[in-house]
């Protein structure tokens, strides 16, 4: 007799073929049975016509400190995420050298929500079992920060690593991905991946290549210069010899706007020659990142302790004004965001008056030049502020989301209790099949759950997830198709989306019409070549 039944279903298999009804047969975990019948079960679920698609696997995310507050990462089960990926961006949890320790917490600080984190773990493998410990909802893989192995050897040294260091950094990645990492990250925006040459890139990826790791890369740039930084990406992946994923593709700046028909004619380009390259994207005009961004790469070296010394002294910080003003030799946020009207606060714990308002709006409330209320933001939230910007234009945003390498991920930041976030960590999934799928119809629905399942499943190499089969785990998730949608807006990020009735991880019900059922099937999951 089968665990459970779920009978009725309009079941969208994850493959991008056609729906069709039938039921969905569950046994210890496993999907055992699809089709018109209805063997006996201990539980039976009539899903009364509804969408039954796979769980959604949310490929770019940075969660990595958020279980420990909330092993069940609400958010997320209520979108109908069932897997996610962290460690993006070049920032993972680990691995942590005691040297360096402090500089990586304080860095991090942006993304932890708000705890006091006891930092227990140094390796990779470390900070998995820690992981284990907690009773988790979901499924959660990593990958291996370029960033925080440089950090573990050099801290924010703006210089080329010696031989030592380099082949330390080698032997700390081939460790992570022995542990489990799904590859190397890389964030070149930020420090200290922005002070890396092409070559020591392709040095530290190498280990993790030979062990079948992907390259999950946020580009040089996303801007002005983003068709050379795209191909800096492929060469990286084809010089390490591994799979390149491009993070939350998109194009900066409105004299860039219409650039993404040449990127993906590139990424098309690189296909057809052999090249194995995919794309993720989020479905929002503005990014979200820490504030500490916005300010050039220079006024960032040696860490967050040296960047605050710097906005402290006069000269320095005047420096710093003139090259958020003047300068677009890096990303330069703040141009590309058409100004300060363009930057809104998300969270600042230590000035939350600030939250909710564009930095033109502060500073008006404060009486002060825009950038040097956001220099003070910076400086007084001690680098753990953070920000939206607004920079893309929705035809960029629909062009991306059609192409079919494309796959769907969040790119979310927690927040701290209280503060804002942008709102693609609670409302990214829902967003697509309400927004982009019902009314404006840019996809089919098979298309939308292909990429937010099967696509996402198969770049990971877990076959076992991402589809409607005998013999896939039983990640699923049940919506209504007419009633989907997000409802997380900039001013009210955290507000639950709508018509998500029921999500299962591994057979097991976790969440019930929007309530958590205290259920903790999630597991860890480890790459394995």
């Amino acid at each position: 007799m089968l665990d459970l039944l779920l009978k009725n279903g309009r079941i969208v298999d994850g493959t991008g073929g056609p729906w069709f009804h039938g039921n969905i047969g569950i046994q210890e975990g496993k999907i055992v049975y699809v089709g018109p019948e209805a063997p006996p079960a201990h539980q039976s679920i009539d899903v009364q016509e509804k969408v039954v698609a796979p769980g959604f696997i949310d490929i770019h995310s940075h969660s990595d400190f958020v279980y420990f507050s909330d092993p069940a990462n609400k958010p997320k089960l209520l979108q109908g995420v069932t897997t996610e990926v962290n460690g993006n961006c070049g920032l993972s949890a680990a691995p942590v050298s005691e040297k360096y320790l402090d500089e990586l917490r304080r860095y991090t600080s942006f993304v932890q929500a708000g705890q006091n984190l006891s930092w227990n773990w140094r390796s990779f493998g470390d900070y998995l079992n820690e992981l284990e410990k907690l009773p988790l909802a979901l499924n959660v893989a990593a990958c291996v920060g370029q960033g925080s192995v440089r950090i573990a050897v050099m801290g924010f040294a703006d210089r080329t690593p010696t031989p030592e260091e380099l082949a330390r950094m080698q032997e700390l990645v081939a460790e992570s991905m022995d542990c489990g990492a799904f590859g190397v990250s890389t964030g070149l925006i930020y420090p200290p991946g922005v002070y890396c040459s092409t070559e020591e890139l392709i040095e530290v990826c190498r280990p993790a290549a030979a062990r079948g790791g992907i390259y999950f890369t946020h580009m040089r740039n996303e801007s002005n210069r983003e068709l050379a930084a795209l191909q800096e990406a492929l060469r990286i992946g084809r010089e390490a010899g591994m799979p390149v994923q491009i993070a939350h593709h998109k194009v900066g700046g409105k004299p860039n706007w219409g650039q993404s028909r040449e990127t993906l004619a590139l990424i098309e380009k690189a296909r057809a020659e052999g090249q194995d390259v995919t794309l993720d994207q989020y479905p929002y005009t503005a990014g979200s990142t820490t504030l500490s961004a916005v300010l050039p790469p220079w006024a960032q070296a040696g860490g967050v302790k040296a960047l605050l010394e710097r906005l402290r002294d006069e000269s320095t910080r005047l420096k710093i004004k003139e090259a958020i003003a003047h300068e677009s030799n890096w990303e330069n946020l703040v141009l590309f965001s058409g100004g300060w009207d363009g930057v809104l606060i998300t969270s600042a714990p230590k000035t939350p008056e600030y939250e909710g308002k564009t930095v033109l709006e502060a500073a008006e409330l404060a009486g002060k030049a825009p950038d040097d209320l956001a220099l003070d933001i910076v400086l007084v939230n001690a680098g753990s502020a953070a920000c939206c910007v607004f920079m893309m234009h929705e035809d960029d945003v629909k062009n991306i989301m059609r192409h079919p390498a494309v796959m769907v991920g969040s790119d979310g930041i927690p927040a701290p209790p209280g503060a804002k976030a942008h709102p693609r960590m609670a409302g990214t999934f829902p967003r697509i099949l309400g927004h982009y799928v019902r009314e404006e119809k840019v996809l089919t629905l098979e298309e939308a759950v292909h990429k937010m399942t099967a696509l996402p499943a198969r770049r990971l190499g877990l076959f076992q997830k991402g589809l409607i089969q005998p013999g896939c785990d039983a990640d699923l998730v049940v919506f209504d198709p007419e009633t989907i949608g997000d409802c997380a807006t900039y001013q009210e990020p955290s507000a639950a989306p709508t018509g998500i009735e029921y999500v299962f991880v591994g057979g097991t019900l976790v969440l019930d019409h929007g309530r958590l059922t205290g259920a903790h099937p999630g597991k860890v999951l480890r790459h394995r070549r």
